[in-house]
């Protein structure tokens, strides 16, 4: 399109570029429906190597023949267990050692002291992976439901496990399915076209069916590790910042239709001013988001390049398809609303947003004065928002099968019945570490294991099994093995156990892996955080060719990240009766909410420093407000909606996350973008361009915007 081609010849590239899509997306599309063939949602599988649950992770590989994790299925009866359900348990025990993926022989039964509940433990083999879902429902046939007073729950470590592969299956198609309708109500309200909204809508899937095929290749290959939150992010991320830049240019697009008679010559000069901002806008997502590169968690390192990889595609697909199909559409694609070759003013279609240009330029010191101090008493609310490691029973919006089955065996049974604390030390000091690990609080039994049997008790009197001068200590703990209490049990007894001459004692298990987890998360918010700000930083900086500016847009992004985080922690502790965030939360949310919301301050100050080039700076101020009012809300509005299509998947984690960047997308593009960045841009002048050359001489805007303002 450089050269200004004919016609005939600009619709031939375009049906050749069209046609070569199509094809592409026939051969990528079945892909994102395989994603989840790919993902791993084993929490072990993404810590640290260096982490102490990943060296107990490798010492267990010794004693057992086989990795496992247990299933506990717990049968309850308040007025006490009958024989009759005795025999049922033994039953359905010899059933579930014949389930293909169990490794038999399972241990006996185990019945609570005070008679009122029973406990199988089912060790399945950790190499099925994704297949413990089948395993886990199998179990759960058998069980069956409850029966005369008897329930029946299966729940453990595997009870877990299946419940979240359940839930993340649904990535494929609910949430998919609801991310589409969103987008599709959205366009057809922005563009009120029974046409237009295809465009963009077929693009956004053609740039997650390519997206798809490049995730399923590196996942399959063990470049990186999915899992189903990066899977969920990736669909909502592609749909969200696809849709918004495709309103980007087809605003610019429509814009231009008003001053070109050939559609060609209109999209040409729409495209080379929408690209340059587009471009940006991308290339800092995902640099924000391969910064995540830097995280000591697998499964951080792994959203980073599944979310870039996402957005690279979707800037190849809206620069190149997009454009092709505007193209062949031409005006009538804008149908009942086709603009017309008439010179008009861009900012004429734009009557709203000039008066709330004429708005800031009255009154900008105040607006962004009083913009600030709001924002700023938003961020009291962040005392509010408790960061923790959610427990099992605070991880789902709803009541699953697994959590029921937990808040019986913590009951009946000492809760870490079936998920103990594994210690590893050496032999010699096996006694004295046992005795050590005994006195810590929290600590219900300390058994050698003998190998008798996966998952099996070791009999109190048995001796060790020894594997290279070491031995295993099996210590069951008192509170439920996801709780605040058996964490710091965990931490206690590493202390304990550390201080021993000589043990080289490790401790390892479930709990282990999310205290390792937790550690792990809080260095990362505190190394990743810097470096995406100075990578934003650079690429503003180079996009404006200033340092004022750029440093003015991470300030006003940060205060509106912080401004979200104290609203989420009101919204989350009294309207949703959420404990609190995840450990990741905070990083993720700054990942998405200043890569993301910085975005939208890119839209506008690219096409601010355009107009300022032609106006000055303050007239440049106002005219980039109005002409990129409508579409940059629009934009927000489409990703704030995408992001709560994640609210359909019953995780907290991901709710909370889709809540808090649908919330910060909107005070960004609502509060940040409109009025307090084009206010503070007004009240400084030609002095955000510093040191570049728009920042030196006094043009006629700036002594006039004023005024203009004024005027308005």
């Amino acid at each position: 399109m450089a050269g200004g081609p004919s016609r005939r010849t600009a619709t031939l590239v375009a049906v050749a570029v069209v046609l070569g899509w199509l094809v592409v997306g026939v051969i990528a599309g079945p892909y994102a429906g395989k994603l989840g063939d790919v993902a791993t949602n084993d929490n072990s599988a993404f810590l640290p190597p260096n982490a102490e649950a990943t060296r107990a992770m490798d010492l267990s590989t010794g004693f057992v023949p086989k990795q496992t994790t247990p299933a506990l299925i717990v049968y309850e009866r308040t007025s006490g267990i009958t024989p009759a359900d005795q025999q049922r348990v033994q039953a359905d025990a010899a059933r579930f050692a014949q389930v293909p993926g169990v490794v038999s022989p399972l241990p006996p039964p185990i019945v609570s002291q005070d008679g009122q509940a029973v406990q199988v433990i089912v060790p399945v083999a950790s190499t099925e992976g994704e297949q413990i879902r089948q395993v886990v429902t199998r179990l759960r046939d058998i069980a069956g439901g409850d029966r005369d007073g008897l329930t029946v729950d299966v729940a453990g470590p595997a009870g877990l496990l299946g419940d979240l592969i359940e839930i993340f299956g649904a990535i494929d198609g609910p949430l998919l399915l609801v991310t589409l309708v969103v987008v599709l109500v959205i366009l057809l309200i922005v563009y009120r076209s029974p046409v237009l909204w295809i465009f963009p809508l077929l693009a956004a899937g053609m740039s997650y069916s390519l997206a798809s095929i490049f995730v399923y290749y590196l996942a399959s290959n063990d470049i990186i590790k999915l899992n189903g939150q990066a899977q969920g992010i990736l669909t909502v991320l592609v749909f969200g910042a696809g849709t918004d830049y495709a309103l980007l240019l087809i605003a610019r697009y429509r814009e231009e239709l008003h001053r070109h008679d050939q559609p060609w010559a209109a999209l040409k000069t729409a495209w080379k001013g929408a690209a340059s901002a587009i471009i940006a806008s991308g290339v800092t997502v995902i640099a924000s988001l391969l910064c995540l590169l830097l995280s000591s968690l697998n499964s951080n390192r792994a959203l980073g390049p599944v979310a870039a990889v996402g957005i690279a595609a979707t800037l190849l697909v809206m620069l190149t398809f997009l454009p092709a199909l505007l193209l062949l559409g031409g005006r009538w694609a804008f149908w009942p609303r086709r603009p017309r070759f008439d010179h008009a003013d861009a900012q004429a279609e734009h009557g709203i947003w000039g008066r709330v240009a004429g708005f800031v330029a009255r009154r900008a010191r105040t607006v962004w004065l009083v913009t600030a101090v709001l924002l700023a008493v938003m961020i009291l609310g962040l005392t509010q928002l408790g960061i923790t490691t959610l427990g099992q029973s605070q991880l789902f919006t709803k009541r699953t099968d697994s959590v029921a089955g937990q808040d019986v065996i913590a009951r009946h049974f000492p809760a870490g019945t079936g998920s103990p604390a594994m210690i590893f030390t050496k032999q010699a000091t096996a006694g004295q570490v046992a005795q050590v690990a005994q006195g810590v609080p929290g600590v219900s039994a300390v058994r050698p294991f003998t190998g008798a049997g996966p998952g099996e008790p070791s009999e109190p009197n048995a001796p060790p099994k020894v594997v290279d001068g070491r031995v295993q200590l099996d210590a069951t703990l008192v509170d439920p093995p996801d709780s605040h209490a058996a964490e710091r049990t965990i931490r206690n007894l590493r202390e304990a156990v550390h201080k021993v001459a000589g043990a080289d004692a490790v401790v390892g298990g479930f709990t282990a892996v999310d205290v390792d987890t937790a550690d792990a998360s809080a260095r990362d918010r505190n190394v990743i955080i810097p470096v995406v700000l100075l990578v934003i930083a650079i690429v503003l900086a180079l996009l404006l060719r200033a340092l004022v500016a750029p440093i003015l847009l991470i300030a006003t992004v940060v205060l509106s990240f912080l401004a979200t985080l104290g609203l989420c922690g009101v919204i989350f502790r009294y309207l949703l009766d959420y404990p609190g965030v995840d450990q990741s939360f905070p990083l993720f949310a700054f990942v998405f909410l200043v890569a993301l919301g910085i975005d939208y301050n890119i839209f506008l100050m690219s096409r601010v420093r355009e107009e300022s080039v032609r106006r000055g700076t303050r007239a440049g101020v106002l005219a980039g407000l109005a002409v990129t009012g409508g579409v940059i809300t629009s934009a927000g509005i489409v990703l704030a909606a995408t992001f709560s299509a994640l609210s359909v998947l019953p995780l907290v984690p991901l709710v909370e996350l889709g809540v808090a960047v649908a919330i910060g997308v909107l005070l960004d593009t609502i509060v940040v973008r409109s009025l307090l960045v084009p206010a503070l841009a007004y009240d400084l002048g030609p002095v955000i361009w510093w040191p570049s050359r728009l920042s030196r001489g006094v043009r006629d805007g700036d002594q006039t915007g004023a005024a203009v303002g004024r005027a308005r």
